[in-house]
């Protein structure tokens, strides 16, 4: 009999606490139904039978555990099951919309689309992700510009939209963001000049856009903590101001192939600037002495430009200075001496310039040296040596 007794009150106490443990693992219906309206929105054909996205099958709850057979991936919950924080997914080839719908996810942290198919606009209702931290969506098809209301999302801290075909201006309040850290929109179709930029931002990228108009010191103004700038592959006009060069935390930039035709720069008290790529643009002018100023600077590139006059000594006196480009240049004279040396550490180019008794031996000399007669026009005579 106490057996009996006994098997009944563990089964109940089991089933008691089963009930209690499915009810307090329940998600939030609002949630659910943004999950639902996530997945109707990918076209079926799309959907791998291996993919995360086939697991989404609701007639389970999507953050009860365990996960085995149903939501076996594409969503981590809170700790108290009840709210999803994070919607990564796996890189099948997805091909659909992103819902407007995603808005009801109020609780998400990351929102992960990178490497599929999604096409059309950023819903403008993403702004309600007031929690969200991390927003990728590289490598897909979205068009339309990036929507205003995405400087509403205070918590961000990365925004990468790159290898997309977004159009249209940068948002005028990009400068509210102000937890981004790391902003990337590289390779879209985006125009129009830099906004005013969020002032905790340590990386810029906006490559192969068709972004205009000289950089203005009223867009990085406050940016003290700026790293990297990557802008190549625009159409950047003007000068390049000396203020650009003092942003204090600066280490990397990369400005090539766009329509500069100047550049200023001013010996630094101190600078953390390593690697500077200004190739192919169309500056004028000496080759640029402040440069050698830069204490840690290893790699520097101004081939392809218009630049005249000697190399400057102060290059192959620079012990950081590991890559030097000055190739497609009209550069005259000697190159300094210290270049061919045996010990010399410099790797890159020198070559198709204006140069005398530059070492056909030497790889920095390769590719040979223009036409003396390409060089005589460039001078308006015979180059001085």
């Amino acid at each position: 009999m106490m057996p009996n007794i006994l098997q009944s009150l563990l089964a109940f106490f089991v089933l008691f606490n089963t009930k209690n443990l499915i009810a307090l693992s329940l998600t939030s219906p609002q949630d659910i139904s943004a999950l639902k309206a996530f997945k109707a929105a990918i076209k079926p054909s799309s959907i791998q039978p291996w993919s995360c996205l086939a697991s989404w099958d609701f007639i389970a709850d999507p953050c009860a555990l365990p996960r085995r057979t149903h939501f076996i991936c594409g969503i981590t919950c809170s700790p108290d099951s009840a709210r999803v924080i994070q919607l990564t997914l796996d890189p099948a080839g997805y091909s659909g919309q992103l819902t407007p719908l995603i808005s009801q996810l109020t609780s998400l942290i990351i929102l992960d689309l990178a490497d599929n198919y999604f096409f059309g606009p950023v819903p403008s209702s993403i702004s309600s992700l007031i929690s969200l931290q991390t927003l990728t969506l590289r490598s897909n098809s979205f068009s339309g510009p990036v929507p205003n209301s995405i400087t509403n999302l205070k918590s961000l801290e990365s925004l990468d939209l790159s290898h997309n075909s977004l159009s249209g201006y940068l948002p005028k309040t990009m400068n509210s963001m102000s937890s981004l850290r790391r902003l990337d929109l590289s390779y879209n179709k985006l125009t129009g000049s830099l906004p005013k930029l969020p002032y905790n931002l340590l990386e810029l990228a906006l490559k192969a856009n068709s972004l205009s108009g000289p950089l203005s010191k009223s867009s990085f103004d406050s940016l003290t903590q700026i790293e990297v700038v990557e802008l190549s592959e625009n159409s950047l006009t003007g000068t390049l101001e000396s203020w650009f060069f003092l942003l204090p935390a600066l280490q990397q930039v990369d400005l090539a192939n766009n329509s500069l035709t100047r550049i200023e720069i001013s010996k630094p008290a101190n600078s953390d600037l390593v690697a500077v790529d200004l190739g192919f643009n169309k500056i004028v002018g000496n080759a640029p002495l402040h440069f050698a100023d830069y204490p840690l600077l290893s790699s520097l590139s101004l081939r392809y430009n218009r630049l005249r006059g000697t190399i400057p000594l102060e290059f192959s006196r620079k012990k950081s200075l590991r890559r030097l480009f000055l190739d497609g240049n009209f550069l005259i004279g000697k190159p300094p001496p210290a270049f061919f040396a045996e010990d010399t550490s410099v790797s890159g180019s020198i070559g198709d310039n204006c140069l005398q008794a530059c070492p056909v031996s030497s790889q920095l000399c390769m590719p040979s040296q223009k036409p003396s007669s390409i060089c005589k026009q460039a001078y308006g005579g015979k180059p001085r040596s």
